[in-house]
């Protein structure tokens, strides 16, 4: 069996802490682990890592390397190889594009053939136990061979709005003994009133949005429900990489589960959460006395049942009873539980005043380490820039803006015009306008600046690359 990651949501109903610079998946929200690196763990169980193929976009690729080389070192151990296949897809197209340019990868770079099965999983999930997941994958193969996709359905403990159901009718039962139920109706979120009627009716599950299927089987579905997709897997990766952004932007839940009739249910008695919204990280972590989840530096005076999630300040509550606040470097955000699906509509107005909040946080990652905004003003702008052991910024130059780089921590290589020092802590360098320039790590440590940006323009479009390691325009 091979796996499908998909590693291109944007996760925006966890804002402030999702956001389109660094969504929900590069987060660590219920361990010390992000969602995408406890996705690759539970795998690992099942299939190994030559077999994950990974699903991203050009904006995510360095999150992608960056959180599989803290998992598994930097080259990957000999009894534990990391993950080398990431496709990129050229657009955002949504996942039954995404599907089907991972099956023509399957075929053509792993050598797959048709009765090959596939899991493919979204990278943003909690699922407890972890091993536990394992025998259901294995159950769920079994199922898959038999001509069945199969998907993985989840009992509903409350009337959630935030999820599809799935209506399932009489069970079945593979060579293996595994039971799973034929699917009857798939249904989008709906209202509070019918996800009340769901839940009492008992027939219901939570659509995971895991699947599990050979690859004849979905090349046949595809071809027989969504054409425009399926007459494409049949070609090379480059064909239809070519021609990705022709094929219509259509979930696999619309352009293949809710049309076809060899799609199962398998019951899945795990703990799981798409970690979705603010409600649902609050109700899948462990609680206080008082029924409270604290996650930072936080004073919580007569306050029940609430999720306060503090970043560098203090946060401090009194007589809160059912809230949600979350805070980082640049934004809060304060509401009644029961209602964290409205962050959409706090989005739709950040969006509408094109505020950067939206989509950008203060600390922006890059391949080569990170920089955050310190403050900014008019003509001005102040940055700390870390940069990793042996790891070198673009060669490039600015039109508009001059700077002023000052170490606080390591040893800087830098290039300015034709020259080319060593800087140290406490030691400076000057970049006028217009004047090629570079900055290079050649130590063992993190290097950290402070960069001081002058110029009537400050925005990193501002950018003219010569040369760059990472292959950026």
């Amino acid at each position: 069996m091979k796996a499908l990651v998909l590693v291109g949501g944007s996760g925006t109903r966890l804002w402030p802490m999702s956001r389109k610079n660094h969504p929900k998946q590069f987060l660590k929200l219920s361990s010390s682990k992000s969602l995408f690196q406890q996705t690759v763990e539970r795998l690992l169980g099942v299939v190994s890592a030559e077999d994950i193929v990974v699903l991203t976009n050009k904006a995510y690729k360095f999150y992608v390397k960056s959180d599989l080389e803290a998992l598994f070192g930097s080259k990957g151990g000999k009894q534990a190889p990391m993950p080398s296949h990431i496709v990129l897809e050229p657009a955002s197209r949504n996942t039954a594009p995404a599907i089907a340019l991972g099956i023509t990868y399957c075929i053509e770079k792993l050598g797959c053939a048709k009765d090959e099965a596939l899991c493919v999983l979204p990278s943003d999930h909690v699922i407890r136990p972890a091993d536990g997941f394992g025998r259901y994958l294995r159950q769920a193969e079994q199922i898959a061979r038999e001509g069945h996709i199969v998907t993985f359905g989840i009992k509903p403990t409350r009337a959630e709005t935030g999820y599809g159901y799935i209506k399932t009718v009489k069970r079945g039962q593979g060579m293996d003994g595994a039971e799973y139920e034929r699917v009857e109706q798939f249904t989008e979120k709906p209202d509070r009133e019918t996800a009340k009627r769901y839940l009492d009716e008992g027939n219901y599950y939570w659509n995971s949005g895991m699947f599990v299927f050979t690859i004849g089987t979905m090349i046949e579905e595809l071809k027989h429900h969504a054409p425009a997709i399926g007459a494409l897997v049949d070609g090379s990766v480059a064909e239809m990489t070519e021609k990705f952004d022709e094929m219509p932007s259509l979930s696999v839940d619309y352009a293949v589960m809710e049309k076809s009739e060899r799609i199962v249910v398998l019951p899945m008695e795990l703990s799981w959460s798409d970690v979705g919204s603010w409600d649902a990280l609050f109700d899948m972590l462990d609680k206080d006395e008082d029924g409270n989840v604290k996650i930072g530096d936080v004073i919580s005076v007569h306050t029940r049942d609430s999720l306060i999630i503090g970043n560098r300040r203090l946060i401090t509550t009194v007589g809160l009873d059912n809230c949600l606040v979350v805070e980082t470097d640049d934004a809060v955000l304060m509401m009644k539980r029961g209602h964290s699906q409205d962050v959409r509509e706090v989005m739709k107005q950040m969006e509408q005043s094109d505020r950067k909040e939206a989509s950008e946080h203060l600390t922006t990652f890059r391949p080569w380490g990170s920089y955050t905004i310190l403050e900014e003003g008019r003509s001005y702008k102040i940055k700390r820039i870390v940069v990793n052991p042996s790891e070198r910024l673009s060669l490039q130059k600015h039109y508009h803006r001059s700077e002023h780089w000052v170490v606080v921590k390591g040893t800087a290589k830098v290039t300015i015009g034709d020259s080319e020092i060593f800087i140290h802590e406490n030691e400076s360098a000057y970049v006028p306008k217009s004047t090629f320039h570079r900055l290079e790590n050649p130590g063992k440590i993190p290097l950290e600046i402070i960069e001081v940006q002058n110029g009537h323009y400050l925005e990193e479009d501002d950018i003219v690359r010569i040369d760059d390691v990472y292959g950026r325009e």
